[in-house]
């Protein structure tokens, strides 16, 4: 998702503080669910970091108004996945602070000629898969060496990036998340998710092996930029939760945990 929203508080060291989040919802939803007021904030998602440095899609036809059952703030991440517009985005937003966050790298890839796109819910959806320009659009599975290897090349971009714009004068920090193995359930018992859980319609992973590839991607970063900070939840609060407001999933937390993250953002500026 591309989403910009304009400062609508401010508050002491805070005040001047432009962020922008490179990740998913476990960060964003930290302002709504703690009932606070984003600021100056960027919001990049449904895209993965080999297909953030990647081409655009030639010859993709963007619908307006957004095809159902999507809404607008979902096209428009689907959207900007394929015109690769976020790094432009980025750079004019100038972010005193940029937030990582992995858990949108659960996805498949699609390479479609010269591009790589983000295979999400969104793109499934949309009916743009019927499109021409993805007629032998070849899959690269989120858990395969292909998939390693891109992934490790666009870290050395984005931090080529990084020290070729202003976008390096940031505060950069990493949202270290995993997925959650137990739940709180209607009834407040703490329940263990099953070892396989879906991530698309009809399609299932194993979250061991999804929190082993964040493992990997986070520690790939940290040894990339030497100067990102870190932010975590301790395990006891990795707890989903079913009546999170997006619904159970193993990364949508008890409140606790978000509460946590915010202490620690709030604490370097954000």
């Amino acid at each position: 998702m591309l989403w910009r929203r304009a400062r609508t508080s401010t508050r002491g060291e805070n005040a001047l503080s432009r962020i922008a989040i490179i990740g998913s919802c476990i960060t964003r939803d930290l302002w709504p669910i703690l009932g606070e007021a984003p600021q100056d904030l960027l919001y990049v998602s449904r895209t993965s970091l080999p297909s953030l440095f990647s081409a655009p899609v030639g010859d993709v036809a963007i619908s307006d108004p957004p095809p159902p059952p999507l809404k607008r703030h979902q096209h428009n991440a689907m959207a900007s996945d394929l015109t690769k517009t976020a790094l432009a985005a980025l750079v004019a937003h100038a972010p005193t602070h940029i937030i990582f966050d992995f858990i949108d790298e659960r996805f498949d890839l699609l390479a479609a000629g010269d591009s790589l796109v983000t295979r999400s819910w969104e793109l499934e959806a949309s009916g743009y898969l019927a499109q021409p320009v993805f007629e032998g659009a070849r899959p690269v599975p989120r858990l395969s060496g292909g998939c390693d290897l891109l992934w490790t090349v666009a870290v050395d971009e984005l931090a080529a990036l990084l020290a070729a714009t202003p976008l390096g004068q940031a505060t950069l920090i990493l949202h270290e998340a995993q997925w959650a193995e137990r739940y709180l359930d209607a009834d407040g018992a703490v329940t263990a998710f099953d070892p396989q859980v879906e991530i698309l319609p009809g399609r299932s992973a194993r979250v061991a092996d999804h929190n082993d590839l964040l493992d990997r991607y986070q520690r790939r970063l940290a040894a990339r930029l030497p100067g990102l900070v870190k932010v975590a939840a301790p395990s006891d609060l990795r707890v989903a939760s079913v009546a999170h407001r997006w619904g159970l999933s193993p990364f949508h937390y008890v409140d606790a945990y978000y509460a946590e993250i915010w202490r620690q953002l709030r604490s370097l500026g954000v």
